[in-house]
C-alpha cells in the first residue's frame, strides 16, 4: 500500500511561475528589439552612404580616365524611386544605361549645410574646408578635383568640396544621420552621427 504522504509531485512549473518567466522575457523584450530595429536602421543608412561613396568614386575615376568632368546627379525615377547617377550624358536628366544608385524611399538625402543635422555647424566646422552652399550636383574635372559644373565646363573652386547629409525616417524616436564628404583634394569620407550629436569618421 502507497504512502501518500511520502508520494512526490510531478516536476513542473506552477501558474505564478510561468507568469514570472514571460514578465521577463517582455521586459528583456521592450528593452532590446527597439535597440536592435534602431541599429539595424543605422547600418542600412551607412549602406546607402557607402553605395553613394562607391557611386561617386566611379565619377572621379572615369573623369581621370576620360579627360572630362562628370557629375553625380540626384533624381527620380518615374516609379517615384529616388535616386543619384552618373551624368554621363551631362543633360541633368537621367538616360537608360547610365550607372544609378537607388534610394530607399525612407532615406532623405541633403546637399550642402542647412540639413538640420545634430551638430552640424561643429561638424562642417571641424572638415576646415569651404563646404558648397549652392545646392550644386557633386562633380569632379578631368584632375579628380571636385569642381562646379555647367553645361561645357567644370571650374575648380580652390579649398571648396562638398558634404551630402542622409538621413532616415525616424524609428523609436531617433533619427540616424550619416554625411558623405568630399574634401578640396577630392577623397571621399564617410561620417555618421554618434550621442549628442558627436561626429564619427568610418573610414
Amino acid at each position: 500500500m502507497l504512502d501518500c504522504k511520502t508520494q512526490k509531485n510531478g516536476g513542473g512549473f506552477s501558474l505564478i511561475e510561468l507568469m514570472l518567466v514571460v514578465a521577463v522575457i517582455m521586459v528583456l523584450a521592450a528593452i532590446s528589439v527597439p535597440r536592435l530595429i534602431i541599429t539595424i536602421s543605422d547600418i542600412s543608412l551607412r549602406y546607402s552612404a557607402g553605395d553613394l561613396s562607391g557611386l561617386l568614386q566611379s565619377a572621379r575615376i572615369q573623369a581621370v580616365r576620360k579627360n572630362t568632368f562628370y557629375s553625380v546627379v540626384p533624381g527620380t525615377l518615374p516609379a517615384g524611386t529616388p535616386v543619384y547617377f552618373l551624368d554621363v550624358n551631362k543633360t541633368g536628366t537621367y538616360a537608360n544605361g547610365e550607372p544609378m544608385l537607388p534610394l530607399s524611399r525612407s532615406v532623405t538625402v541633403h546637399q550642402g549645410s542647412g540639413s538640420g543635422a545634430p551638430g552640424e555647424t561643429a561638424f562642417l566646422a571641424s572638415l576646415s574646408f569651404t563646404v558648397d552652399a549652392t545646392g550644386a550636383p557633386p562633380s569632379f574635372n578631368a584632375r579628380g578635383l571636385p569642381c562646379i559644373a555647367t553645361a561645357i565646363s567644370c571650374p575648380m573652386v580652390s579649398g571648396k568640396g562638398f558634404v551630402v547629409f542622409l538621413s532616415k525616417a525616424a524609428i523609436m524616436g531617433n533619427i540616424p544621420w550619416t554625411a558623405v564628404v568630399i574634401n578640396p583634394s577630392g577623397h571621399i569620407q564617410l561620417w555618421s552621427s554618434g550621442l549628442n550629436g558627436n561626429w564619427i569618421q568610418r573610414d
